[in-house]
Parts: C-alpha cells; sequence; structure tokens
C-alpha cells in the first residue's frame, strides 16, 4: 500500500472510518461492508485483513474493558459469557478447518448459499418476522459453517449474527458479540503470522485514529438502537444483514 497517491490513501482513511462505524454501532459488519470498498482500490484482501483484524482485536478489548469496569452498575451484564463458551465449543473445530482449507468446496458457490440463507433471515427481521432457530442441529450447523467462513475470511458474521441474536438479550449482543470476534480474529491474525503475511503494521499509525472515528461516532448509535423498541431494533440488524448479504453476493460480479 506504500505506492498510493494521497487521495487514495484519503479513500482508505475514509473506509475506515466507516469500518470502526459499522463494527461499534452493530457490533459486527466492520469487515465485510468495508472490504469491498477497500478492494476498488487495492485489489489484495491480504493487504486490508491484517489491518480490519487487528483494529478489531483493539476495539473488541476496549468495549470488554469498559464492560468490566461497569459491572457494578444495574446494566452490568452486556456479556453473556455462558453463551459464549458454549458457543465457542461450537465453533472452535470450524474454525481451524476453514483457516487450514479441508473443505473442497468452490469458495464462490459456498459463499452465495450461505448469503442466500443470510437474506432469508434478514428479510424475516425487517418485516418483524425473524425465523427463529429452534433446533441445536440450526443452531450447531450455523454456527459451525460461521465459524468455518470466519476462518477463511473473516466474513462469517452473517451467520453468527442470528443465531447469537436469537440466544441473548438484545443488551448483551453487541459486546458478546465483541468478545467471539476478539477470540476468532486472534486465531486467524496467528494464522496470518505464521505463514508470514505482512500485518501492515506502519499504516496502523494513521488507520487506528480513523477506525476510533468511527468507533466514537458508532457508540452513539448503538446506544439510541439499544433504548428503542425491539422491533425498531431488529429491523434495523435487518436491514445491515440485508446489505452484508447482498454486497457479498455482488463482490464476486465485481471483481471477478
Amino acid at each position: 500500500m506504500e505506492s498510493l497517491a494521497w487521495y487514495e490513501y484519503a479513500l482508505v482513511g475514509l473506509v475506515f472510518v466507516w469500518s470502526g462505524f459499522v463494527r461499534s454501532g452493530l457490533g459486527f459488519g466492520g469487515a465485510v461492508l468495508a472490504l469491498p470498498f477497500l478492494l476498488l482500490i487495492v485489489n489484495d484482501p491480504l493487504v486490508f485483513l491484517p489491518l480490519i483484524g487487528m483494529h478489531l482485536i483493539f476495539f473488541s478489548t476496549l468495549i470488554m474493558v469498559q464492560s468490566t469496569r461497569d459491572r457494578a452498575s444495574e446494566q452490568l451484564k452486556t456479556i453473556n459469557w455462558q453463551y459464549l463458551k458454549r458457543s465457542l465449543w461450537i465453533m472452535i473445530i470450524p474454525k481451524m478447518m476453514g483457516i487450514i482449507g479441508l473443505l473442497t468446496l468452490p469458495p464462490v458457490i459456498m459463499s452465495t448459499i450461505i448469503l442466500l440463507i443470510v437474506l432469508a433471515y434478514a428479510i424475516g427481521y425487517i418485516v418483524n418476522r425473524p425465523i427463529e432457530i429452534k433446533t441445536k442441529l440450526q443452531e450447531y450447523g450455523f454456527l459451525g459453517l460461521g465459524a468455518y467462513v470466519s476462518g477463511t475470511s473473516l466474513t462469517g458474521a452473517p451467520l453468527i449474527v442470528p443465531v447469537v441474536a436469537s440466544r441473548v438479550k438484545k443488551h448483551e449482543l453487541r459486546n458478546t458479540l465483541f468478545v467471539l470476534w476478539w477470540i476468532l480474529t486472534s486465531i486467524k491474525l496467528i494464522s496470518f503470522v505464521i505463514v508470514g503475511v505482512d500485518l501492515q503494521l506502519i499504516h496502523h499509525v494513521w488507520l487506528l485514529p480513523c477506525a476510533f472515528i468511527g468507533h466514537l461516532l458508532g457508540n452513539r448509535m448503538h446506544t439510541y438502537l439499544v433504548e428503542q423498541e425491539t422491533p425498531m431494533f431488529y429491523r434495523v440488524l435487518g436491514v445491515a444483514l440485508v446489505i452484508v448479504s447482498l454486497t457479498g453476493l455482488i463482490k464476486p460480479l465485481v471483481f471477478g
């Protein structure tokens, strides 16, 4: 990313503000909603995935510290640790499978199937009739597949979010997801280090402040959403999932 023009650096900075805003506001989507824009500037995901991953680790840690500090208050329980442990037991093996690439289904076909399923969930949220995950088979399937996709590309949120949203309280959702992303992304970054991917450390100096601006703006949006009635919250969640899903479906057509 060293050979970009000044305006391209400016565009990258703006996209990272957007990424921080989405991540902080909703608790997911920072990677999948930023990557298509970043790839228009530099068409190489490995340039940006380490940056997005490191930012996710930083802001997830910040959220966890704030939640722990606020633990004595009435709104104390903002992380559902019990469900977090349960979901990780389900996800850890598929996550490792995704990282080492054991599955042979072509990525484009796999992504298309996943995103079409997520679209069905998202439309249900928008019309206030979300599809409920009623069986353990559904829960295990979506969490496992989401963990696999997370292992390959850091974009497993559309599959994981509907499951977690159906199992934790509204005010717990964002922070529980942040802790989950922290763990899953740490595993991914370790794999980057092992295979020698450039972590773009020099660019954190100026991109982290950009993401922090987005983080502050996203916190305001999150506070507003949590204070609204539940249908409003889930409609916004549904719209976000539609955007994430359509972005994922359109991206292969745009970038080949």
